[in-house]
């Protein structure tokens, strides 16, 4: 057999060949053992930016990144296990009342989020908002957790030891310009919900400004390539396509979307959150092979049960107090008419520069900061009335975020026509 050596491997992606199953294998593991250096790494991920990988390589990567680490198994647990992952937008805290309904309609829900970076918000960077909550969860716990009728999920923090080498590829990507590849994308997110150990996966693909990815075709091409690893893998997967040109919801920053996520599960809460979460919640539901309508099990109050059991079983306090920022502005509208756009870029960095989010891994955030929307698209607005309050501690970050806001509203006298819908597509195998 031929030796492996890193610089053919680099070479033979450049000019356009098709890497074997050996040379993803022994690329990936010499990586993540510091064989392989971080420019060598560099450079293939580059070249496999500029030609791609086939969905034969995709899956081999893929599984080669599951390899470098643990990998979890939830089958003997007595219930189906099923998850859902976005690839993140603005005021996205979907899994906050959706993780404890689809527990509350008899699934375990193995939850392993992630902190925000930029202008999208991180899953765990909201839970910590709670007073006690803790996003550390050994994998023991996390058993007796699922396991429990009372509580049934689990949203936590991967261990170190899931997926390592898409640990360190992910960061070497941030800072190297190759971070735009379906490929490598694909891999990075499915290799850790592989590894996690669920028998079922529901996907939600974000499109439009306030997203990674702009355009319906880039968002099906990831969607298709999720779905296909994780069919090639045994996972039953299912991607839903979803709009992010608007904020979802009417918060943008962690306490605040904490609060929001409490009122959906008390029955509330604003309109596109609730229609989200069912439908989400209806195929996580169905991939776990229950037959349960969740708008019932929201209703009654079982979903509000869990969430209280799940916020308790890691440290929290669900009746404790939320933290609120001491400063806020008022963003009005400039005329009357009706509100036709409300940019979901423009309110992530103005919420990221308040505070919410972070410009680099480990940077601390502000658990108060954010925006609260008081009008969304379609709304009629007077002229002097409220659209957006910005909340901070440090009240010299609102011009800042006021700058982002300037080109981010437009009001008009539209004629009447439906709303964009919500949900884009679905992509199934």
């Amino acid at each position: 057999m031929t030796a492996l050596d890193a610089v053919s491997i680099i070479t033979a992606k450049r000019d356009g060949g098709e890497l074997s199953d050996a040379q993803i294998d022994w690329v990936v593991d010499g990586f993540t053992n510091a064989a392989v250096a971080d420019e060598q790494m560099a450079a293939l991920a580059m070249a496999i930016v500029w030609r791609g990988m086939t969905r034969r390589e995709t899956t081999r990567w893929t599984n080669a990144m599951i390899a470098s680490g643990r990998r979890m198994d939830f089958t003997d647990l007595p219930r189906p296990t099923v998850d859902k992952h976005s690839t993140g937008g603005v005021g996205d805290k979907i899994t906050l009342p959706l993780a404890p309904l689809v527990a509350a309609c008899g699934a375990a829900v193995p939850q392993l989020s992630g902190r925000g970076l930029g202008h999208t918000g991180g899953t765990l960077d909201k839970l910590e908002s709670i007073p006690g909550w803790r996003a550390d969860v050994p994998v023991t716990r996390m058993r007796e957790i699922l396991a429990d009728p009372g509580i049934g999920a689990v949203v936590c923090a991967a261990g170190a030891d899931l997926a390592p080498a898409d640990k360190r590829l992910y960061a070497l990507r941030d800072v190297t310009g190759t971070v735009e590849s379906i490929p490598l994308i694909a891999s990075s997110i499915m290799s850790k919900k592989i590894a996690e150990g669920t028998a079922a996966l529901v996907l939600d693909v974000k499109v439009g400004s306030g997203a990674f990815l702009k355009t319906l075709d880039g968002a099906r091409e990831l969607a298709t390539a999720m779905v296909e690893l994780g069919t090639d893998a045994g996972l039953r997967t299912v991607a839903l396509l979803t709009a992010m040109d608007t904020p979802l919801g009417r918060t943008a920053g962690n306490a605040l979307e904490v609060a929001e996520s409490v009122e959906v599960l008390a029955g509330g809460g604003p309109a596109d959150v609730v229609e989200l979460t069912l439908t989400l919640a209806r195929e996580m539901v169905a991939q776990a092979g229950l037959d349960v309508d969740p708008a019932d099990v929201l209703a009654d109050g079982r979903a509000m049960d869990h969430w209280r059991a799940m916020v308790e079983a890691q440290g929290g306090d669900p009746d404790g107090p939320l933290p609120r920022a001491k400063h806020t502005e008022i963003m009005r509208a400039d005329a009357d008419g009706v509100l036709t756009r409300l940019d979901a870029m423009a309110v992530g960095i103005a919420a990221w520069r308040l505070g919410a989010g972070r410009a680099r891994q480990g940077d601390p955030v502000q658990f108060g900061a954010g925006i609260e929307i008081h009008a969304k698209p379609g709304d009629p607005v007077q002229a002097g009335h409220p659209l957006l309050t910005l909340h901070t501690d440090t009240p010299e970050a609102f011009p800042a975020a006021l700058a982002a806001l300037a080109d981010s509203v437009t009001i008009g006298n539209p004629l009447h026509s439906p709303p964009a819908p919500l949900v884009l597509d679905r992509i199934a195998p």
